[in-house]
């Protein structure tokens, strides 16, 4: 492949995807503990700056690397190897990794380590990806801005007045930073596609199913269920489906997670494959720059066969009031029933709108939205819930067997504290929640003031492959990730 040719070119440890750092490994031509290194250099010079990592084990890390080395040496057959052998990673603290963290930024769980690890967490690192720490993440993983009362605030990679997004802020800073090839998120209404626009790397969210949450804190009930999903944020777009193929499967504990055959990118041709451009679906108007990005990737599928189309979206400017009132009807439990079991105190209406205290604003916000939603009929709730159906019937019908090119976001990445209480920013994310589809999250290129850009394409159901061939198409043509400065 092209793209990858020209990286191996590079020779820089930490501008290659991970499966040319697998086979790097595997050849002997460098080591893990090299790899490693130099990963850790850019997230120790980075730290400071960005705030990504919550809980590093550096050294771990370090003696794995040596026990990937020893495996290589003394192996005959590399390719008997595990296909990450040596590769390190990052993974969300709100996923369990045993005998670490796994307090998703709520103050009173900051003692609590895990007893296991998460299924998919356990599925990377038995193909030998080697976890180089945990990355911060809202709290209890519900806004899209990276800050608790425990680790702090993340910031963007590119420039650290700007957030970096959320939930997944952490995994979005430190991959866009150069110190992790990959790293396990989750999306709930965003979570992997807003940090992986923000800080200019790619995000997958997967098929409904695709991917088992066993592990996750907050656990993943009710109607989150049919929201949420776990996946892959990668400064290459060709490790998404190999860590698709790890990570994917049933485990026999989420009730959700199922079979499901995941094709091959290099199989898609977009020669004739329909683009769909949505036209007047946003709730807030969306950037000039950002239109542009979108146009110019219309232009660069176009120019490799694709089919444009475009189509006017506007029914859906309704579903952030179906989404909410999915989750406020059927979540399962409240934000203040989770809050409550992780030891903390209620609170009062003056301590929710108070300034302080171990929750922050974001939290707050919630608390007090979510009161004020349980004061709204309950036959308009029912409405809404049941309006959600026709809104997946349409938009996979508009989807089709081709892709959709939709934007990320009203802007790019805004500055710290910009988006609490503004539900426009995840308006383009929530609509593939709803539709459960998975989403590619594509960076493209950089805006005058060294901010990335970006587009998401989404797929039908079950076709990750698709929306993963444009994103490589897409990265062939426009350089895909840029190392920030710094």
């Amino acid at each position: 492949m092209e793209t990858a040719t020209r990286f191996r070119a590079s020779g820089n440890l930490t501008e290659r995807s991970a499966i040319e750092l697998a086979s790097a490994i595997r050849a002997r031509e460098t080591s893990a503990r090299e790899v490693v290194e130099a990963h850790i250099e850019v997230l120790t010079r980075f730290g400071p700056r960005i705030n990504a990592i919550a809980v590093e084990r550096f050294d771990g890390a370090r003696g794995d690397a040596d026990t990937a080395d020893a495996l290589v040496a003394e192996t005959d057959d590399v390719e008997s190897l595990p296909p990450l052998l040596g590769v390190p990673c990052t993974i969300k603290e709100s996923i369990g990794v045993r005998g670490m963290p796994n307090c998703a930024g709520v103050v009173t769980r900051r003692e609590y380590c895990c007893d296991r690890t998460a299924t998919a967490a356990q599925r990377l690192i038995d193909a030998g990806a080697i976890p180089l720490g945990l990355t911060n993440t809202s709290e209890l993983t519900l806004w899209v801005e990276t800050e608790n009362r425990v680790y702090g605030r993340t910031s963007n990679a590119y420039d650290p007045s700007r957030t970096a997004g959320g939930s997944s802020g952490g995994e979005g800073s430190a991959i866009g930073a150069g110190g992790s090839p990959l790293g396990l998120g989750t999306d709930l209404g965003g979570s992997i596609r807003l940090p992986a626009f923000f800080n200019g790397v790619f995000g997958h969210k997967p098929s409904l199913g695709l991917v088992p949450q066993t592990g996750h804190y907050p656990a993943v009930t009710g109607a989150t269920t049919q929201l949420a999903v776990l996946g892959p944020l990668a400064r290459r777009a060709e490790d998404l489906i190999p860590v698709l193929r790890v990570i994917a499967g049933p485990d026999g504990e989420d009730p959700i997670a199922r079979e499901m055959e995941l094709g091959d990118p290099e199989r898609v041709s977009l020669e004739g494959l329909r683009v769909v451009i949505s036209e007047g679906a946003t709730l807030a108007p969306t950037s000039p720059e950002l239109a542009a990005a979108r146009e110019r990737a219309a232009g660069a599928l176009a120019a490799a066969g694709a089919r444009l189309e475009r189509v006017s979206m506007r029914s859906v400017r309704g579903a952030l009031e179906i989404y909410m009132a999915v989750l406020s009807t059927a979540a399962g439990v409240t934000l203040e029933e989770l809050l409550t079991e992780a030891g903390a105190s209620r609170l009062t209406w003056r301590a929710a709108l108070r300034r302080g205290g171990p929750h922050t604003v974001a939290t707050r916000v919630a608390l007090v939205a979510e009161r004020l939603a349980a004061r709204v009929p309950q036959r308009r709730a029912r409405r809404l819930v049941a309006a959600r159906d026709a809104f997946v019937e349409e938009l996979r019908e508009k989807i089709g067997d081709g892709v959709l090119l939709h934007p990320p976001a009203p802007k790019v990445a805004p500055r710290h504290g910009r988006t609490v209480g503004r539900l426009w920013w995840i308006h383009p994310m929530i609509v593939f929640n709803l539709a459960a589809v998975p989403v590619t999250q594509v960076p493209l290129g950089l805006n005058d003031r060294g901010l990335p850009l970006g587009a998401q394409v989404a797929a039908g159901p079950g076709r990750d492959h698709v929306s993963i061939a444009v994103a490589l198409e897409l990265e062939r043509v426009f350089g895909g990730w840029h190392r920030p400065h710094g």
